[in-house]
Formats: structure tokens, sequence, C-alpha cells
């Protein structure tokens, strides 16, 4: 067994994926904004971060062709590295199958990319840390097995082909680097779950079970003569001469990396019907479903990173680090999932384990990994650093990193309650226990919970594991500083959410100054109480317009202006709430349209025309609509990362008010002819999309899920 480490590090990664997909080529680096951004670099390292996964991929650096690599992009980035005092683990190939000119399955594929990682040693001796191909098995299954990217194969030679070329690649590639740099270390990653099953299909999972381990396997030479898979790979037509120069070991990694994330595991069950909705599978024998197993809950003490690591080191007894820790999740579950990597890692050390190192990985978020890139969605999952807005910010994540980067411990409220893959409500309704869940811990108090907002709020909550106090009908509104300060010390809530009115407030000009008055008296005494009690306070308010005309003239003028703003009384509200609290948060959000919620355009919209009348709306006035379930989800986020200061959020869009009438009409199945043009109405815009802080899901998936809940026979039977 390989030594310990010192200390528990912690690392970082820049999500780096380039794949093709049958409608061309995805580059992670591009679509989250990191290629344009070499101040990333910067926020890397101001984190603590002194080791980073950074890619000098193939496909960026020589597309073309060997012979004519452009570095240029990569200099700047090595360069700021090393000024910053930053290692790195270069990584060549990042689920990509190469350039145009070769592929997974290309005979010449080794020493192509052997050539590749010459000239890049080459160019960078300073790097004493290579992963020459991420992740081999999971790209091979994903490219030869499944048909996910390129060369879309769905067989067994074909994965188990790509598997060997990679495998053959990674030791070509670190002999080319070694030429170069004697001392160069190989960090092989690779995904590592585990199969479990029903009785019947035993045989099905110790056939997957074998399978997790081949592409380290093959690397340290332990697929010999008398291995059971060597004939299952001879069988696939890889060629004896391949699997003699794996023999040798000379693949060894020095580091395993180990990547987990809560799918990884699976459990494969012959009982179909207990699965209603899921889409069933089989392998030519038996048909079955292929489930999460963190959803048994036979299998608590079986699954999680704990086991996988444990195995792993038993397995090898090489040095480990977990090199890819992040959820595609909302801001409370990442940070759970972040934490419990660390702790898990801490007292696996204390055992005994060769931990080395946590990465924080995706630093600066992915694009459509939820479809394993293979559709374009935009869908953005962030990471310790937030990209949707005009620079990246950091998240509660980042916080974290930075605490532990120093050896320090985290704590945050919502750590009080375990991530979902912990919690009851997880489970399959077959084995699920008759229970209601009620977490416990520090809570927020929701002023205001039983209106609309409020009662969103609450069963946004409630799903994320959030525990809260409404304040609404029947009990003593945060109306007056005693009842504030009551509420305050029997809820002892670590945040407080003002959801008591609309999200667009009357302003003076509809309700009269003695509206707006009220309003900010109300809010100037709920900050100032949370203020002395020191804890955090987010507000809701609604965008400010400026008249088209005024746009016109001068589009850099502050959208705020109460001169400009027909919802001039809100912006007046906002303004004495910073004074009165300076960590108060206020996200301005409008129109707002939610499910649930009879009182906006678009369900007014849908049932005028569900009664075949006509809908006059204005053309010459342009919004960013929000969806309040999106508008909920992102203010809580904000909370916990514990923004402060007016905030703008909007989904990704503008659209005209006769738009998007237009546009429910289409997408319900209705004439959108009925939607007419209103005359004579005043042309104005609300901050546009390109001036929002935070920028939530395109406005268009926003438009289809509130039809598919609010409207859903209607939305989706006359449309088909």
């Amino acid at each position: 067994m390989a030594a310990q480490a010192e200390e528990l590090e912690l690392w970082g990664g820049v999500e780096c994926s380039i794949v093709r997909t049958r409608d061309g080529w995805r580059d992670q680096v591009a679509e989250t904004g990191h290629r344009d951004r070499i101040d990333d670099i910067d926020l890397i390292a101001d984190l603590g971060i002194r080791t980073v996964r950074y890619p000098l991929l193939w496909e960026s650096i020589a597309p073309e062709r060997l012979d004519r690599p452009d570095f240029g992009w990569t200099d700047e980035r090595m360069a700021r590295l090393r000024e910053r005092g930053t290692k790195v683990i270069a990584t060549l190939l990042h689920h990509g199958s190469g350039p145009h000119y070769t592929h997974l399955l290309d005979p010449d594929f080794a020493p192509k990319l052997a050539d590749f990682a010459g000239r890049v040693a080459e160019r960078y001796p300073w790097i004493d840390a290579w992963t020459p191909t991420n992740e081999p098995l999971t790209t091979a299954r994903f490219s030869g097995l499944y048909g996910h990217w390129y060369p879309h194969r769905r067989d067994y030679p074909a994965f188990l082909g790509a598997l060997v070329n990679q495998c053959l690649g990674t030791v070509a590639a670190m002999a080319a680097i070694r030429a170069r740099i004697p001392g160069a270390r190989l960090v092989q990653t690779e995904d590592l779950g585990k199969t479990f099953s029903t009785e019947p299909l035993r045989y099905q999972a110790a056939h997957e079970n074998g399978r997790r381990w081949l592409s380290l396997d093959l690397l340290c030479g332990r697929i010999d003569r008398g291995h059971r898979w060597r004939a299952i790979l001879h069988d696939a037509g890889v060629a004896e001469a391949s699997l003699e120069t794996l023999e040798t070991g000379a693949g060894r990694p020095d580091l395993i990396g180990i990547n987990h994330y809560l799918t990884s595991e699976r459990f494969l069950d012959h009982r179909s019907h207990l699965y209603p909705g899921h889409e069933k599978g089989g392998n030519g024998r038996d048909h079955y479903v292929d489930a999460e197993a963190v959803r048994v809950k036979r299998l608590e003490a079986e699954t999680g990173l704990g086991p996988r690591l444990r195995e792993a080191w038993s397995r090898y007894g090489l040095p480990i680090a977990l090199t890819e820790v992040h959820h595609g999740c909302t801001r409370d579950e990442q940070l759970r999932w972040v934490a419990e990597a660390w702790r898990t890692a801490e007292k696996l050390r204390e055992q005994g384990v060769g931990i080395t190192a946590v990465t924080l990985w995706s630093l600066f978020g992915n694009v459509d990994w939820r479809s394993l890139l293979t559709e374009r969605l935009g869908h953005y999952d962030c990471g310790a650093f937030d990209t949707r807005g005009a620079r990246p910010r950091a998240t509660v994540i980042a916080t974290a990193a930075a605490r532990f980067a120093r050896g320090e411990d985290f704590d945050h409220p919502v750590l009080d309650v375990p991530g979902w893959w912990r919690r009851p409500s997880r489970l399959y309704a077959w084995n699920a226990p008759a229970v209601t869940e009620a977490p416990e811990g520090r809570p927020l108090l929701i002023n205001g919970g039983s209106g609309i907002l409020g009662q969103a709020l609450a069963r946004i909550c409630t799903t994320r594991g959030l525990p809260f106090r409404p304040i609404g009908r029947g009990e003593p509104g945060l109306c007056d500083h005693a009842a504030i300060g009551e509420a305050i010390a029997r809820h002892r809530p670590w945040a407080v959410i003002d959801a008591a009115g609309p999200l667009d407030i009357p302003g003076p000009e509809r309700d009269g100054d003695s509206g707006t008055a009220r309003h900010v008296e109300r809010a100037v005494r709920l900050a100032r109480a949370c203020a002395e009690h020191a804890i955090p306070l987010l507000a809701f308010s609604s965008g400010p317009w400026i008249s088209a005309e005024a746009r016109a003239d001068d589009p850099e003028e502050d959208a705020g202006s109460p001169i400009r703003s027909p919802d001039a009384g809100n912006v007046e509200a906002e303004r004495p709430v910073p004074a009165a609290h300076p960590n108060a948060l206020t996200l301005r959000a409008a129109p707002v349209f939610g499910p649930r919620d009879r009182d906006n355009f678009a369900f007014s919209t849908l049932s005028s025309l569900a009664r075949g009348e006509t809908v006059s709306a204005c053309p010459r006035t342009f919004i960013s609509p929000t969806y309040l379930p999106d508008l909920c989800h992102a203010a809580l986020d904000l909370l916990i990362d514990g923004e402060r200061g007016v905030r703008h959020v909007a989904n990704q869009g503008r659209i005209s008010w006769h738009g998007f009438a237009r546009s429910l009409a289409a997408r319900t199945g209705h004439d959108p002819d009925l939607v007419i043009e209103a005359s004579g109405c005043e042309g104005r815009h609300g901050a546009g999309a390109d001036s929002h802080d935070l920028l939530l899901r395109p406005l268009d998936q926003a438009i289809d899920a509130w039809i598919a809940e609010s409207y859903p026979a209607e939305g989706r039977a006359e449309a088909a």
C-alpha cells in the first residue's frame, strides 16, 4: 500500500468535455464562457486551490493537423496558472474521440495521441501530472455501447475496441511525455459505481461489476491470460498484441482519480411493474428496469462514496483522489454533496485509506450534461461560480471551498438536513416508508406565507428539504417591531423572506402615495429588526420600466429611475431597505407567471382563448417574463449564497405582450390569430435580459413548464 499523504488537499477542475454528437461538436469550455475569461484563473487561485485539472485538449490545440498545433490560448492560461502558483493536471482528451482525423476505433489512434502528447509535453515541461484520456471506460460505453457520442455504435466489439484503444493511447502518450519529462505522473480518472440487482438478475450485475474495473485493470496489467475478461476481449476482436502491451503494466497509474455521481450506482429489477412510467430495458435474455440504487432502502449501507472508495483502495493499493465532486441540483443539495464528500474523505483517511485530495469539479458549471450533451437545451448547472450573469459570481460552494482549502470546517444552516439521497422521500414507492417527512433544522421564516409567492416558496422549500416557518392569514404578521421580535425569538430563523405582498406592488400612480408609504414603512421596519438580530433578509420587487422613446434617446440611462418608471413606487420602496439592513437582498422580477396563480396574464389569456374570445395585447411593450418556480429556486440559491443588494432575475428572452400571448396560443393548440394587436398602447421596455444579474432557463422552456402544470389537458392533448 502507498504511503498516506500528509494533508487532504482541495483541488479544482474545469468542465472541459469536447464531444462529437449527431448534430456536431460540443465544447464545454466555450459553452460555459470559460474560453473567453482568463480572469477565471485568478478566481480559482483566490479560493486557495493549488492544483487544478485543466484542459490541454487535442481537439482544441490541433484541430486540423498534428503538425500544426495552435498553443495561443493554452500558453496564456498556462502562464497565468504558473504565475499564481497553481499546479496543473493536464487533460489531453476529455470524453472526446480526438479531432476529425481520428476516432476511438482508429487503428492509429494510440500513436496519434502519443504524437500530440509529446508536442504538449515539450511545450510545457514543468507540468508533472497528466491525464491523457479522462474516464476511458465511461467514454467507451457512451460512444461504443450506448451510441450517445461519436462513432455512435451500440455493440460490444465497438465498446471494447474503443476502451482498449484509449488504454493503449494512454500508455503511448505517457511514454512520449516521460521521454521529455522523466518524472511525469499518470493521474488516471474513471467513473466508479456499482450494480446491484434482484436475485434473478445476479448474473447481469456480476458481469457489469466486473466490467466497471476494466480500464484500470487493463492499465495495471491485471488482464492476464487467466483472466475471464481476456476471452471476452478476444471474442470482441481485440488483438492479442494489444493485450500483451497492456499486460506489462506500463500504464499503471501513479494516482487513481475516482469520479462518483449519485446515478453511478444502479439497481437491476426484473419486477418492472413496480416502476410505472420508468423506461424498461433488457439484455436480450431478460427484461428489467435499470433503476437508481440510491433509491432502494435495503442498499443504504452499501451505496455511496465511502464503500466505492474503500473498494478501489483495497483492489489497487494506489493513492486515490476524488477527481470530480459535483452535483447538478439546487444550491443546498450541491453544498450537502460537497460537504459529504469532504467529510467522507477525511473519515477514510483516518481509517488508513489513501485519499489524497477532493476535487471541486465544474468550477464554472456545465451545460446540458443532464442529457449527456445529446440535446441542445442550454440547461446550465452552476458550480463554485455561476456564470449566467455579466461575470462569474461566487456561490456558497466557493465559500465552503475556501474554508476547506485552509483546513477549516464549514457550517451552513442547510447542512442541518441531509441531502435528498439520505432522506426518505427519495425512495421508490414500492420500498418507501409510510411516514411524512418534516426535516428539522434552523428554519427560514416566510412572511406572507399564505400568498401566491409565499405558498410557492413553501412548496419549493419542502421539496428541497429546507425547514421553514410560514406567517400568513390567521397569524400575527411581521407588522411592527414587537411582532417581528417575537416571531424571531419564537422561530429562531437563520433568514427571513418577505413575501407579504404581490411582486408587482402598486405604485403611487395606481394606489396613491399612501400605499407606497405604507409598504416602505413596513419594509424598513422588517429590515431594521432583521439587522438588529443579524439575520439575512430577502425581499421582492417588480422591475422598472422605461418608455420606448426614452430608451431610444438614451439606452444607457438608469432603468431604475423613478421619473422614468411607471413602477416608481417599487423602486422607492427598495431604497431605504439597504440603509436599514446592509446585508438585505432584494430581487426584481416582473412580470411573473406561475402555476396555481389565476391572477396573471398567461392564465387570463388562455381562459379567454378557451372561450373563443379574442385577446388584445400590446406589440410595443417588451418584457422579460419570469416563471414563478424558477424565481423561487433562484431566490433561495442567492439567499444561501449570501448575496445582498438589488439583483435582477429573469428567464432568458425578451418578448412583447402580443408575442407572449401568441406563443401561449400556439403552444396550447389555440388559434394564434385570436390574439390581436392593441391599438394606441404605450411602448415600454422592462429591464432586458441583458441587464439582469441572473438569467434563468430560456423563456420558451419556462412557458412549456407552466403549460404542463397549469394547463396539462389543453396544453398537450389539443396541441398534439
